[in-house]
């Protein structure tokens, strides 16, 4: 019985700290399988681009013009609605 509130506190920080975690990193591993040439995308860096090639572990992003830059593809945090480089 004694074990009980340790129990209950195991559980309490699984549903608010691990199982959230979990469904974000499952959202970034499919929002970067999802990516494609033409792409609008965003890095962790605060870089906004193209996406110009996709390879399986870099991504190379059109920066401005005849401008291109690698990165890894876990550096690609969002990726933008089309159109989005134009109105900024």
């Amino acid at each position: 019985m004694s074990f009980a509130p340790l129990i209950l506190m195991f559980v309490v920080l699984y549903f608010i700290m691990i199982r959230p975690q979990m469904k974000r990193q499952k959202e970034h591993r499919n929002m970067l399988a999802a990516m494609a040439k033409g792409d609008e995308v965003v890095t962790s860096g605060g870089l906004v681009g193209k996406v110009g090639k996709v390879g399986d572990a870099y991504v190379t992003i059109e920066v401005a013009d005849n401008v291109e830059i690698t990165v890894q593809k876990g550096a690609v945090t969002t990726i933008l609605p089309k159109g989005t480089i134009k109105a900024l």
